[in-house]
């Protein structure tokens, strides 16, 4: 369990994040169009996850629109914004932001994406949304670098995401 806050207030969720070097859990995922996205269809590609609670909030729409600045940038490189929000919530945003650079994929089936990397939160305001993380992957899905937002309201390191490419 790692304890972080939200505007000052402990809360939880429900493990840690996984270890640099370790493989990463594969997934299952709802993509904005309805269809079904997993790691594996990433194979051979480096892999930002960047993991926030809700596209609707201030600093994750913040970090949607800063990591499809910088994805435009990178090769061999796809960044995924994930979510328990609902795919179409994902598509308006992204629509109506211009957002083109970045995936959206969405937790909201069964939460299993938040409780293989121990992010999901499990008390307090957001219970049952997943924490503001950065996750990178390398070409094998090796974990390079992990961060887990320790006051939720903040915006991730992006420089620190990007060194680890």
């Amino acid at each position: 369990m790692s304890t972080i806050t939200l505007k000052g207030n402990e809360i939880h969720t429900s493990g840690e994040l996984p270890a640099v070097g370790s493989q990463a859990p594969d997934f299952k995922l709802v993509k904005s169009d309805l269809s079904e996205a997993s790691l594996s269809d990433y194979k051979g590609q480096k892999v930002i996850l960047n993991i926030f609670p809700s596209i609707d909030t201030g600093t994750c729409a913040a970090s949607v629109r800063k990591f499809n600045e910088e994805a435009a940038k990178l090769d061999n490189t796809k960044v995924l914004c994930i979510s328990r929000d609902l795919p179409f919530a994902h598509g308006r945003f992204c629509g109506a932001e211009g957002i083109e650079n970045v995936e959206t994929l969405s937790d909201f089936v069964d939460g299993s994406f938040g409780k293989a990397y121990g992010l999901d939160i499990v008390d307090g305001p957001l219970k049952g949304l997943d924490s503001r993380c950065i996750v990178v992957l390398d070409e094998n899905h090796k974990v390079k670098h992990t961060e887990q937002v320790a006051e939720t309201v903040n915006e991730p390191n992006y420089e620190a995401a990007m060194a680890a490419l």
